[in-house]
């Protein structure tokens, strides 16, 4: 009986601790909706902004989404009939960037510092405890639910360290609801004097205007006097300046931050009065904080913003006053691992210019500018950078993405962004949430492709992943012809996932750009037997290469159908590039008797295509870039001469030339050919004069061929003479340097 008794006890035991269990787990959570109904309101202060207003719509229409339940939304007059509420508060007790989301019973508090905050609020409040996710305009995800259950207590507290996020991406710019529900700003220079954003020391003091009349306002270099920068020991230089920031601000009476930087280049002012400050501060940046200090002190309730780049980021031993925003640029890093590893001195000049202010912004960049399109394998360097920027107190952070779209283009801008908001998230948690939810079942298939690439430039330590680079520096390495194989074949698979769904499929191909890109330009390399421009058909003539065509096509429609229009930064078109590969194929089928033959130099090349001259004849073509096997040659001509190995009947010579205007690359002025039987005397052919001279309005990126047509003549060796500029014009910001000329394939027949 006793046993019984106990037994009985024990199950009467159980069944209230189930019971307590039951009622304590429905006392401990807050049922938002259930049933598909709701007793809630949201609460607005009265009088509130059109901003809280839109803030309340949000959270109203996702909370409809999810649920189907359309929320009353009241003013806080009117709140105290309600039992439940939903309020939406400015707390100024909070820091201004500080965010909360709290319950007071059944009731919940979304609450920000201030007006901006409480938004950041609202959409933390939809993807935290809603599970809302935002991947590229209009492209969201959340489950349908008709009930809405959250657990009590409510204790979410955030401030984000770096306050100011700037995500360089025109999905941002161009769609401010998107860059609301990722939390960074709509503009690239917000409260900036639009005009006068960054290198304003030109607009201030235009050469045009100046430079004739007044030289000495302008850099001295060799003892000679060029517009490249001011020259800012010169005290009519502060005045004109001053003035002119007194100008933009009347006429720009909302903005608070201007820029006086100095102008995109390193031809600084090296005049006795320039150089002593230099010589003292242990830094050109020394003269440029002495300057803008004294442009700030005549603007006290406002910010003068300047560069610590290139020559002038070594930090200086004058302190920036309070209101001067030093913005730390790290151009020259190497991408291919974080900051902290592979660009130390960058990393100690941020330590160094913390020790002198707290007012930094850092200008990062996270894409290839010479190849937009290109594969740039460098997103895992992505968090550890932001991280270190933290961890310096920085507290504007701007990360120069394309702008235009970039390889991977919304997945960089959707990662970048959730690191500034919290650099700790974890990677490859947000890797596996975008490529799942905006790729669906292709999602695997890309992430495949982005973590073999880079596992593959992780092993290859000696590579410098540059923000100026091309891809075909990397065909020995992380884009050899077995690599671009596989990533072709995750594409096709990923394509094959989603064929079903075109948007998704649409994505996909988006995503595949990069890979296809690099197929193109491995082809116009020949890298391998798969990977070749053209064929050779039975009868000996040539013919494109099918699969080189195919990709083109698909390449140019899909950029068509996005809206792609630039490969570069430079203004390179889209519709060039397709134009500019169309030439080189019918080039590349051209009968070619230079192809192969021996070429020696008469003029020295530097640096690139490893200075070897058999780049003009090894049949493969330049690209739009100067690393894409081309042959340069700085301040001196182009002198090369072709052994046909035996006379051969010709009337046709052809050599290309490659532009970019501001690397200070040019076309020659004049190509001379120059023809012989005996390798010692030559006699003229013909020349062909540029026709394009170089001018301020001249095509910043271009390929030029050089064609001469003469009546048939029998040779053995062919000389080339390009005639460079030498060195730029006045006007141009590098005046005083070497220019440079770059060659590729000779053709002739």
């Amino acid at each position: 009986m006793f046993l019984n008794f106990r037994k009985k006890c024990i199950n009467i035991g159980l069944g209230l601790l189930i019971v307590f269990i039951v009622f304590s787990c429905k006392e401990n959570r807050v049922d938002l909706v259930k049933n598909g109904k709701s007793e809630y309101a949201i609460v607005i202060p009265d009088n509130a902004s059109e901003s809280i207003d839109k803030s309340a719509d949000v959270l109203n229409n996702y909370l409809q989404k999810i649920s189907t339940v359309n929320l009353p939304v009241i003013n806080l007059a009117k709140a105290n009939k309600r039992a439940n509420k939903i309020v939406l508060q400015k707390d100024k007790t909070l820091n201004t960037n500080a965010i909360q989301i709290l319950n007071e019973e059944d009731d919940i508090l979304i609450i920000g510092g201030s007006e901006e905050a409480l938004q950041n609020a609202v959409y933390v409040f939809l993807e935290e405890f809603l599970e809302v996710k935002w991947y590229a305009p209009k492209v969201d995800s959340f489950k349908k639910n008709k009930n809405i259950s959250l657990p009590k207590p409510l204790h979410y507290t955030y401030e984000p360290e770096i306050s100011t996020r700037t995500v360089h991406s025109r999905l941002f710019y161009e769609n401010p609801d998107f860059a609301a529900q990722q939390k960074v700003t709509t503009l690239a220079f917000p409260h900036y004097v639009p005009s006068a954003r960054v290198h304003t020391f030109h607009k201030f003091i235009p050469e045009e205007k100046f430079f004739k009349k007044h030289p000495e306002y302008f850099a001295l270099r060799n003892n000679v006097r060029t517009p490249t920068q001011l020259c800012l020991t010169n005290s009519e230089v502060l005045q004109i300046v001053k003035d002119s920031v007194a100008s933009l601000f009347k006429q720009f009476p909302k903005a608070t931050v201007i820029s006086v930087s100095q102008d995109d280049n390193q031809q600084y002012c090296q005049c006795v009065n320039c150089a002593k400050i230099d010589q003292e501060e242990g830094s050109p940046a020394g003269k440029t904080i002495r300057f803008v200090n004294a442009v700030a002190e005549s603007f006290p309730n406002k910010t003068i913003s300047t560069l610590a780049y290139q020559h002038t980021r070594k930090p200086p031993k004058t302190k920036p006053r309070e209101n001067v925003l030093i913005t730390l640029c790290s151009i020259e890093c190497d991408r291919s691992a974080p900051i902290e590893e592979k660009c130390t001195d960058f990393a100690e000049d941020l330590v160094g210019w913390g020790k002198l202010t707290n007012n930094i912004r850092i200008w990062d960049y996270t894409t290839q500018f010479t190849n937009f399109l290109a594969p740039f394998p460098n997103l895992r360097t992505l968090q550890p950078n932001i991280q270190f920027f933290r961890d310096q107190h920085t507290k504007w952070v701007f990360e120069q993405h394309s702008n235009n779209p970039s390889e991977l283009f919304e997945l960089r801008s959707y990662l970048t962004a959730k690191l500034l908001w919290n650099p700790d998230l974890n990677f490859q948690d947000l890797l596996l949430e975008f490529t799942d939810g905006y790729y669906q079942e292709a999602g695997v298939f890309v992430r495949k492709y982005i973590e073999l690439v880079h596992d593959k430039i992780a092993e290859d330590g000696d590579f410098f992943l540059f923000l100026y680079g091309d891809p075909s520096q990397a065909f020995d390495s992380f884009l050899n012809a077995e690599l671009l194989q596989q990533y072709n074949t995750f594409f096709d698979q990923a394509e094959q996932a989603v064929m079903v769904k075109p948007e998704v499929l649409q994505r996909v191909k988006l995503a595949r750009l990069s890979v296809d890109y690099a197929i193109l330009e491995a082809c116009k390399k020949n890298i391998s037997k798969d990977f070749i421009l053209v064929k050779e058909k039975e009868n000996g003539n040539k013919e494109p290469n099918g699969m080189v065509l195919e990709k083109l096509d698909s390449f140019l429609e899909t950029c068509a159908n996005a809206n792609i229009t630039l490969m570069n930064e430079m203004g390179f078109t889209v519709e060039e590039y397709g134009k500019n590969y169309k030439n080189a194929l019918q080039v590349a089928v051209k009968p070619n008797k230079a192809k192969g033959k021996k070429v020696t130099l008469l003029s020295h090349p530097k640096k690139y295509a490893n200075e070897d001259p058999q780049v003009l004849t090894d049949g493969a073509l330049g690209g739009n870039s100067f690393y894409a096997n081309w042959l340069g040659f700085e301040g001196n001509n182009l002198e090369a001469i072709i052994d046909l190995e035996k006379e051969e009947e010709i009337h046709t010579i052809s050599i290309a030339f490659l532009q970019v205007t501001n690397h200070v690359v040019f076309f020659p002025n004049k190509v001379s050919y120059f023809y012989s039987n005996d390798g010692k005397k030559f006699k003229l052919l013909g020349e062909i004069v540029n026709d394009q001279p170089l001018t301020k309005k001249s095509k910043v990126n271009d390929i030029k061929y050089f064609d001469l047509e003469f009546p048939k003549i029998k040779a053995r060796y062919i000389k080339i003479v390009g005639k460079s500029m030498l060195e730029p014009p006045y006007w141009h910001h590098a005046a005083g340097t070497p220019s440079w000329i770059f060659a590729d394939e000779v053709i002739i027949d």
